[in-house]
């Protein structure tokens, strides 16, 4: 009772800060416009002579006081069927290179020379589309979620159809863009949406905005825009609808099993239909996903499962209405759960057919959002697997300035193997509902999450829910954050993504920043993390109390050195390495103390690093890790990289020592901004498993394309197959 009195508490006490207002700066207008324009990147038609620009440009790094060092300007103006940007990217002087990591699609920002335009087509300062365009005409387009809060926010997997051309001259360069609006979503007859835009530019070491943001925030924050004024109210288009059909032909062989699949073809579709102003209907028939990237693998050396983000397509616009539910590693709903299984034998996930599925999400209105999913998974004898219906409802209103309250309802239903009564086995079923309230004050400096969810099952379970209440307060110097979480004995969202169960949980952070005036360091200042994770009958079973210290570095570069100390109490026999060693014992618990580091390069050099490592106690020995990426970079056309991971570890008998490695060089190459050949190789010896991946993607029209997919997993002594597969597939996107 006492967690909960203070759950509903903070919860109370955190709606007082969701009511600030900001202040209002100038918007600009978009005037509408009954000629073509040719997006060719040169700037001749009538409307880019006006003098309605945005201009003045703030600096947010590395400082945030005084205008942008490179100037930049945009303007916009629209059609009945297109929304056209033209920015102008002005240099100090003559410039020839600029810095382009490949010419693929979603670049990231950070890393490249680019210009960005976001828009927020509902007014909720919540969700927002991004779209940018670096110097050699490489676009990206991603979705906001959150308000852009985090970095995390910002989902690159989402793709679209729009038009842009950048020209590179002596000492500025130029984008001319044109967006569809079929490709976003906005209220019919809206008058108005909020928008900023930002630059990144490497030759000055700056990231500038329109809207002027204080460098303690993110970049894409939508708490800081302005008002693009249209001249006359959008009008929907009467028809909004895309139909993407797809022909693969797959062939397999799994050693391990002795069996293999001569080639096949399978057919399928999507479909994406506009519903109303603002809604869209996404349909599915026997999906796909063979061209999307295996997971990057990681050594895992903590006791539950390593969660992995989604990349399928079907899955990401309005994904947030789902998946944000919840907070991390207590999610309700995780839709990697459908349509995915883990092969233990390689490491890699694997598919589990979708017969079928239908998603509707987007506004109603302007506070309130609504998704609704339903997805049909299939038998597979092969692997054991019994097909699933999944079923998810959320709704979201808007409340005070930039929070909102969702509810989220959720059911999963086994099919009934053994063919006989009803469709689905009632005894396997598995249900979710809850609330959550999201607070985002209208300044930024206060977030914050509190939710109460709720599993039922057919064999009822006592404390079978999950609350959790965290409140954030983070401005210039300062940053915050408490957090108290209570996850009962018999919670189980089988949809989800909860590792663990039977705890009650606080945790703080806080931190310093100081910001000197000096030409190698930004910013640098200490803080402290602890956690603290325990239960009833046990009481204290896991702590993490950590100090560190962090430094940002003018080139973008940072580095934080870190002191911790961990308690750890097993409820289950383990084996610290994961190997296959004798483990230690359940009820037995360990205190450790460790040091460690943490090192992010220059992303914009030619070769960069970024790597961390750990050194101290671990168990009942020592560990002595390393990990990172290197990074080497050819122009736009080739990015070489190579990830690593060494793990010494050290026990005293009976248990096993262990150094581990997990070893991944990538080969990416951009031979235009429509053809690609990525390679990469995974050798991790914890699973015993070497796994080659490469793919051919040809990009023949917009957000059409041709892939070409070998993958082989090998055992590492011998190199002897274990599996294998070989995929092509070609799907169109037609606008109909």
């Amino acid at each position: 009772m006492r967690i909960s009195f203070t759950l509903l508490l903070l919860c109370l006490i955190s709606s007082v800060f969701a009511q600030e207002t900001a202040f209002e700066l100038p918007g600009i207008i978009a005037e509408k416009i009954d000629y073509e324009i040719i997006v060719d990147g040169v700037l001749d038609e009538a409307i880019w002579n006006d003098k309605d620009w945005a201009t003045d440009f703030q600096q947010f790094f590395p400082s945030d006081t005084s205008l942008a060092v490179a100037q930049s300007k945009v303007k916009i103006a629209y059609d009945d069927k297109f929304l056209y940007i033209a920015a102008v990217m002005y240099n100090l002087g003559p410039r020839e290179k600029y810095v382009s990591t490949s010419l693929r699609r979603d670049y990231r920002g950070e890393q490249n020379d680019g210009i960005s335009f976001i828009f927020d087509t509902f007014n909720d300062n919540t969700n927002g589309f991004q779209f940018g365009v670096n110097p050699y005409g490489v676009q990206r387009e991603s979705l906001i979620a959150n308000g852009g809060i985090r970095s995390s926010d910002l989902n690159l997997a989402w793709d679209n159809k729009w038009y842009s051309t950048a020209k590179i001259h002596e000492d500025y360069w130029v984008v001319e863009a044109a967006i569809p609006f079929s490709t976003l979503r906005y209220n019919d007859g809206a008058m108005n949406w909020n928008v900023n835009f930002y630059r990144i530019d490497s030759k000055y070491n700056e990231r500038s905005t329109w809207t002027p943001i204080a460098r303690n925030f993110n970049i894409i924050g939508l708490a800081f825009t302005r008002k693009l004024l249209f001249s006359e109210p959008l009008k929907k288009e009467s028809s909004n609808i895309s139909f993407i059909p797809y022909a693969a032909m797959v062939t397999d062989r799994n050693s391990l099993e002795g069996t293999s699949n001569p080639p096949r073809p399978t057919f399928g579709a999507d479909a994406k239909i506009g519903i109303g102003p603002a809604l869209n209907l996404d349909l599915t028939v026997n999906p796909d996903f063979s061209q999307v990237e295996v997971d990057e693998q990681v050594t895992n050396l903590d006791r539950f499962e390593i969660f992995f983000p989604e990349r399928r397509q079907f899955f990401l616009e309005n994904a947030d209405l789902f998946a944000d539910f919840g907070t991390q590693n207590i999610r309700p709903f995780f839709s990697r759960r459908i349509g995915v299984d883990r092969d233990e034998n390689t490491g890699q996930n694997v598919q589990n057919p979708i017969l079928y599925g239908a998603r509707l999400s987007g506004k109603l209105n302007e506070d309130w959002r609504i998704g609704a999913m339903n997805m049909q998974t299939a038998n597979d004898e092969e692997l054991g697997i019994v097909g699933k219906n999944f079923s998810v409802a959320a709704l979201q209103k808007k409340v005070f300035n930039r929070s909102n309250v969702g509810v989220i309802l959720i059911n999963r239903e086994s099919l009934n193997g053994e063919g006989q009564g009803s469709l689905f086995d009632n005894t396997q079923s598995n249900r979710l509902a809850g609330i959550d309230y999201n607070l985002a004050s209208s300044d930024n400096r206060w977030t914050g999450k509190f939710f109460y969810h709720k599993t039922f099952e057919y064999e009822e379970k006592e404390k079978s829910g999950a609350a959790h209440a965290q409140l954030n307060y983070n401005d210039l110097y300062w940053e915050a954050s408490l957090a108290l979480s209570t996850v009962g004995e018999g919670f189980n969202p089988a949809v989800g993504f909860t590792p663990r169960n039977d705890f009650n949980r606080t945790a703080i952070r806080f931190s310093r920043q100081f910001y000197p005036k000096s030409k190698l360091i930004n910013r640098h200042g200490p803080g402290v993390e602890s956690e603290v994770l325990w239960n009833e009958n046990l009481g204290v079973t896991d702590e993490q109390h950590t100090l560190f210290y962090t430094t940002r570095f003018q080139s973008l570069s940072s580095l934080t050195v870190t002191a911790s100390n961990r308690f750890t109490y097993l409820f289950f026999p383990f084996d610290p390495t994961r190997t296959g060693g004798e483990p230690l014992e359940s009820g037995t618990d360990y205190r450790n103390s460790t040091v460690g580091f943490r090192y992010i390069g220059n992303p914009r050099n030619t070769f960069f690093l970024s790597a961390r490592g750990e050194i101290g106690e671990y168990f009942t020995g020592g560990i002595k890790s390393l990990s990172g990426t290197m990074n080497w970079r050819m122009g736009y056309l080739a990015n070489i990289s190579m990830n690593f991971s060494y793990n010494n570890i050290r026990l005293p008998e009976p248990q096993n020592d262990a150094d581990l490695f997990l070893v991944g060089p990538r080969i990416d190459l951009t031979f235009t901004k429509s053809l690609f050949w990525t390679t990469f190789i995974q050798y991790n010896n914890q699973i015993e498993n070497v796994n080659i991946n490469t793919r051919v993607q040809w990009r023949f029209a917009p957000v059409s394309d041709l892939f070409i997919v070998y993958t082989e997993n090998y055992f590492p002594n011998t190199f002897v197959s274990k599996q294998r597969a070989f995929v092509m597939k070609l799907n169109y996107w037609l606008n109909i």
